[in-house]
Formats: structure tokens, C-alpha cells, sequence
């Protein structure tokens, strides 16, 4: 067997093993470019506390708001910075094919070890063009398809998946929809995460995902390793759905910004059309952080409720 080969079923059977990624945030500087020291301190955190993975500029980090040159150097940096300690994921989807390849081609070429891929949005497609737009990516490198509806506005359907499972490349599926349909993807030997923080004690533990790649854990990366690794914890986790709630009041990751702000671990800087909580929710906050406890969040620095003039929103990035 060729060594490449090897290479390959290695890296595809870590990736599919991943118990906790997080879909990291991206701070950045008050003139809207990257924070590059705070990105990398806040990675670092986050493998000090044992995450496996990291998902670069997916719609947490919002990968939405960059050029692909930013998105592609942040994959890169990541790679550089970190690729020996974290398996990193890069989002190259796309509502466009053509960009989609083109991403994709780019992120394993500065070392990425999966794509994640979201369907095309807005202009959507047949369930046959679901299946061609997969399997022309697919034939580049190890892919992660996600499905979230609530985004997309159009379901990914088992039927889909499973002729996209026929596919070596095919890591598995970052599924928002329900227990069920995990299940349904498990019990057919197809690796599957959740996206969604609030439901990945019982996806995990109950119906048979992997993991999670999570928002929650760019907070509490401790509590949120310790949800995924050490058997269920009904106590642990309704601990953490207010927290779970809080970050999810607003589309993510408007809420944990706020709150990694608020942490004192990136600079107040928002990119538009995100905009802070209002004040009232940055109170909540720092209340949940006092109810939780200080030391199972992020940084150093106590939780302070920020006033609306601390924030900076930048239109032009």
C-alpha cells in the first residue's frame, strides 16, 4: 500500500474520531481586519483544555464576512500554528460550485485535513444537484458535509447522503436537524456530528454521534470536553443549557462575541451585519458566567458588562 494511501485512511480515521471540535470565533482589530494575536490565544486555549479540532471561519468564525484570500491564509495559519497539536477542518462551502472547488482546492493545499460543506443557500438546487455539487468536491479531499437547514433554507436528505457515502472521501456529516435523523446516519455506520450545543449531550451519548462541533466550547472548552469524553452527565449538562440558550438568543455568533468580549479575550470589534446583544443580555451574561463559575471560562480577566460605547461595528472590512 502506498504510503499516500496510508496517509490518507490515517487522517480520514482521525478525523472520523473527532469527539469535540470547536468552530472557533475570529476576533478581530478595531479597523475590522484579523486579530491574529487573540486568534491564536484563544486556539491555544482551547487545546490546552483538550479539544481535537478546530473549524476554521465556519459560520462561527464568520467565514461569511471574509474574502477567500483571509479565509484561506486563516486555514493556513491555523495549519502553520497549530496543525501538530489539532486536526483543523476549513470551510470551503459555498452556494456557488465553481468558488466551492476552487476553496477547497486552495485549504488542502495549505494543509487542512477536511473541508467542511455546506449546500448551496439562496439559490439552492435539485436533490440531483445536491449530489453533483458533493461529489465535485469530494473528489479533492476529505469532506464534511453539514446540514443546517435554518441557514440554507433547504434540507440535505438521507437520500442524499447516502449515495454521497459511497464516496472514500466522504468523513461524515455535521448534522443540525434532529436525534433521529443522527441515529438513522449511525445505525448505517456514517460518522456523524452535531451542530447544535444543546442537543449534544443526548446525540453523543444516547443516539450515537461522535461529537460535537461546537460554539459553547470557545467559552468552556473544559466543561464541554468533559460533556463529550467522560460518559453521560445529565447534571453537567443542565448545568450548561442556560448557557446553551444564551448563545443561541441570536443568530451565532452574535451572542458569543458579546460574551468573548465581555471575557476580556478579544477586542469589542464586531464586522456588520453583526451587532452586540443589547445591554440587558450582557448583564445576563456575566450572571451566568458568577452562577457557572469564573474558572471554567476562557481568560484571565473577570466578566465585566461592556456599555454600548466599548463596542466598535465596522461596515467597511
Amino acid at each position: 500500500m502506498s504510503s499516500s494511501v496510508v496517509k490518507n485512511r490515517t487522517s480520514m480515521e482521525g478525523i472520523r474520531s473527532l469527539r469535540l471540535i470547536t468552530a472557533v470565533k475570529t476576533p478581530y482589530l478595531p479597523n475590522g481586519q484579523f486579530d491574529l494575536d487573540s486568534y491564536d490565544n484563544l486556539v491555544d486555549m482551547q487545546i490546552a483544555k483538550g479539544i481535537e479540532g478546530i473549524l476554521v471561519a465556519g459560520s462561527t468564525g464568520e467565514g461569511q464576512l471574509m474574502t477567500w484570500s483571509e479565509q484561506i491564509m486563516l486555514i493556513a495559519r491555523t495549519v502553520n500554528c497549530f496543525g501538530d497539536r489539532v486536526k483543523v477542518v476549513g470551510n470551503a462551502g459555498s452556494n456557488c460550485t465553481s468558488e466551492a472547488i476552487k476553496a477547497t482546492e486552495r485549504g488542502f493545499a495549505v494543509g487542512m485535513n477536511a473541508a467542511l460543506h455546506i449546500s448551496p443557500y439562496y439559490g439552492k438546487t435539485s436533490l440531483d444537484g445536491l449530489v453533483a455539487h458533493y461529489y465535485s468536491v469530494l473528489s479533492i479531499g476529505p469532506v464534511i458535509v453539514y446540514n443546517i437547514p435554518t441557514r440554507t433554507n433547504q434540507d440535505i436528505p438521507p437520500s442524499v447522503v447516502q449515495t454521497l457515502a459511497q464516496s472514500p472521501n466522504l468523513v461524515g456529516v455535521k448534522e443540525c436537524v434532529g436525534t433521529e435523523r443522527i441515529k438513522q446516519y449511525t445505525d448505517e455506520g456514517i460518522v456523524v456530528w452535531t451542530g447544535n450545543d444543546k442537543m449534544s449531550h443526548d446525540a453523543r451519548w444516547d443516539f450515537g454521534a461522535v461529537g460535537v462541533q461546537s460554539v459553547a466550547s470557545n467559552l468552556v472548552p473544559g466543561l464541554m470536553r468533559k460533556l463529550m469524553f467522560e460518559n453521560k452527565n445529565v447534571t453537567l449538562n443542565s448545568k450548561l443549557i442556560p448557557l446553551f440558550d444564551w448563545l443561541s438568543q441570536e443568530p451565532v455568533p452574535i451572542a458569543l462575541n458579546t460574551a468573548l468580549a465581555q471575557l476580556g479575550v478579544i477586542k469589542p470589534v464586531f464586522r456588520l451585519p453583526h451587532v452586540p446583544l443589547p445591554v440587558n443580555k450582557r448583564i445576563e451574561f456575566v450572571n451566568l458566567v458568577k452562577q457557572m463559575g469564573r474558572e471554567h471560562f476562557v481568560g484571565e480577566k473577570d466578566a465585566q458588562v461592556l456599555e454600548n460605547d466599548d463596542f466598535i461595528v465596522v461596515g467597511r472590512y
